[in-house]
């Protein structure tokens, strides 16, 4: 866009770059300027035509305004109402007209002044010539652009000065309920109709739109009884979040009912965010090669910002950034640290193994806790790290060499058969093969590839191997006797209701676990299922909550090597009860040993009664001191014998 020039206000100008440089230019110039050039500057055709299109636009403008005025308010400050003209300044280039002017500054003011008037009377002409019909066009939409927003401006102006007038009170009642509707109408959270709802399956959708969307309806259904609609029930509200969520954060349908049961609505949110953002990065100091103070001081020489990991953890470390790599500096070679999880840390913390006793870590790839659980224990005792993937153990092998672990055995077996295998273990940790719900930060496929199938063959699958867990405990052991059962899931089929089938299955009991921060276990009752009381020791860790990946950890003890099988028992009492033992030569038998493993107490009664309710003995009309049968019936008995 070119600017407008008043030809009438002449902006002075100082002298040039080669007038400073060269004194007595301009005397020298005189000589050479003609008389010719006293006469106005003579204009191309092309510059003509431009001149004439500018006065038109000009008058136009003009013609404009006036009809403006006439229609415009007519009270006395109807300047303020007025949108105002606001002129660009811009700065203007410099030309070789200009630089020639510069020089003839001091000595041709008269000759400039003749020029300027010749101009103006030909017409108003730009003096760079580098306005044009496109230039003139964007001014007059530029011009009309200003106009709409100063209309628009003084709209809400006038809005805000109606609200704020009725916020305050003003003169009349009416006023009060005008904006007490308004305030309703923007608060309150409507549901869409058919016709929206067909819309968003053809239209692209808006995510800013839908985000906004979950929000107000989860304030709807916190303060359900006051701010929803009315007509309108709460399944629909419910229906139409989980769609939303969904479709923002890309969960199966599957998934998210699960985590609605499990999180409130207020903490569902947070925690859908905190899964897409990743864990920080923490790192645990090798004990047995250096201590935490010094290899953070190593590495902050490298260039590594770090910081302790908690008060709960005495050799954590989180990584904030790095300038090299932490995955291969020396001090990682040279196994001073192990790269892991802060929540990896918990389970090995909660089992605390003492030095000297025999430890089974059942599913222990690719090492980590193995590692800890070694360095825990000083090196001393025998730890057995079992996997069963092959593949995997050669990581498990690989940081046990790097560390310095040296009383640890690597063996390859399936964790449901160990007991048969080897047993007798004071301490037992159990890291359970799970869904991945409380790792999805890491793994963002779990988001769509998990359903109910999945979900319940994983906890099938962790029920066995948490009982081939106990089976595998000495519960006489002077200073064990602990399982320690973890899962990286926030599902409740793995956690808690695994947790219930162990104590029903097994002499086991939950103990605390040691840990003093984490939420607890979801016990008595979740949705239809009844849960023992004691699930209330075992803790729970969210990402929202801890920033660390979700995370199940629980302890048991077991007090007995005694596996209870009475539901066994009773199910042999049914179909073996024409075998009772029977009453011969007028004296009671001794019943056998396995006979005394059928009579289960409170039910089947004395041996006398069990005899009588089959009907070989106890006949009431018999007489004798000891009872003894008669002849035909003592046939009887001894074709059933």
């Amino acid at each position: 866009m070119g600017r407008k020039l008043d030809p009438a206000n002449k902006v002075k100008r100082g002298p040039g770059k080669k007038a400073k440089k060269q004194q007595g230019a301009e005397t020298e110039l005189a000589k050479f300027i003609t008389d010719e050039d006293d006469g106005p500057k003579r204009l191309s055709s092309r510059s003509r035509k431009r001149a004439a299109k500018r006065g038109q636009n000009l008058q136009q403008s003009k013609d404009a305004l006036k009809e403006q005025t006439k229609k415009g308010f007519t009270d006395e400050n109807n300047k303020w109402l007025k949108p105002a003209k606001r002129k660009r300044k811009m700065e203007e280039p410099p030309s070789e007209d200009d630089s020639d002017e510069h020089q003839q500054k001091k000595g041709g003011k008269e000759k400039a002044q003749k020029s300027a008037k010749a101009a103006v009377k030909e017409a108003m002409v730009d003096d760079y010539g580098t306005l044009d019909e496109e230039a003139a066009e964007e001014e007059s939409d530029a011009e009309e652009m200003l106009i709409v927003e100063c209309e628009k401006r003084c709209q809400n102006l006038l809005f805000r000065s109606l609200s704020s007038f009725y916020k305050s009170g003003g003169d009349s009642e009416e006023g009060d309920t005008v904006q007490a509707n308004i305030d309703e109408d923007i608060d309150q959270f409507r549901l869409p109709g058919v016709e929206e709802s067909e819309k968003e399956g053809i239209l692209p959708l808006d995510l800013k739109t839908i985000h906004q969307r979950i929000k107000d309806n989860i304030d709807v259904l916190c303060n359900f009884s006051k701010k929803r609609e009315e007509g309108k029930e709460r399944a629909e509200y419910m229906s139409l979040l989980k769609k939303d969520l969904c479709t923002y954060y890309s969960y199966n349908h599957f998934l998210i009912e699960k985590l609605i049961d499990i999180f409130p609505l207020s903490e569902l949110v947070d925690f859908l965010e905190a899964n897409e953002i990743q864990r920080p990065v923490t790192i645990r100091t090798n004990t047995l090669k250096t201590r935490r103070r010094d290899l953070a001081q190593a590495l902050i020489n490298r260039g590594v910002n770090l910081d302790p990991l908690g008060k709960w953890s005495k050799v954590g470390l989180v990584i904030f950034d790095s300038s090299v790599p932490i995955g291969a500096t020396p001090e990682y070679l040279s196994g001073q640290y192990m790269l892991q999880g802060a929540s990896s840390f918990l389970p090995v913390m909660a089992l605390s193994p003492q030095e000297g006793e025999l430890v089974l870590d059942m599913s222990s790839a690719p090492g980590g806790k193995t590692t800890y659980i070694a360095q825990l224990m000083r090196n001393t005792g025998v730890i057995v790290a079992n996997d069963a993937n092959a593949e995997r153990l050669k990581s498990v092998v690989g940081n046990i060499h790097r560390l310095g672990v040296t009383n640890t055995v690597v063996c390859n077996y399936d964790g449901r058969q160990f007991p048969k295998v080897m047993g007798g273990f004071d301490r037992v940790l159990l890291d359970a093969p799970c869904s991945g719900t409380g790792v999805i930060a890491k793994d963002p496929a779990v988001k769509t590839s998990k359903d109910d199938a999945d979900i319940n063959r994983s906890a099938h699958l962790q029920k066995e191997l948490i009982l081939s867990a106990i089976d595998s405990i000495n519960a006489e052991s002077p200073t064990g006797g602990y399982l320690v059962y973890c899962t990286c899931s926030v599902m409740v089929e793995e956690n808690e209701w695994v947790v219930d089938y162990a104590l029903k299955k097994r002499n086991v009991k939950l103990v605390p676990t040691g840990l003093d921060f984490g939420k607890e276990g979801f016990f008595f009752r979740f949705k239809e299922r009844r849960f023992h009381p004691s699930l209330q020791l075992s803790r729970r860790f969210y990402p929202h909550s801890h920033n660390m990946d979700g995370f199940f950890v629980a302890k048991l003890k077991k007090f007995s090597n005694v596996i209870p099988s009475a539901p066994v028992e009773q199910e042999e009492e049914k179909t073996d009860a024409p075998e009772a033992p029977v009453l011969t030569g007028g004296a009671e038998k001794k019943p056998s040993k396995s006979d005394k493993k059928k009579i289960v107490p409170g039910k089947s009664g004395s041996l006398k009664e069990k005899v009588q309710a089959n009907g070989t003995a106890g006949n009431k009309k018999s007489k004798g001191k000891n009872n003894l049968p008669t002849g035909p019936k003592k046939a009887k008995l001894t074709k059933m014998d």
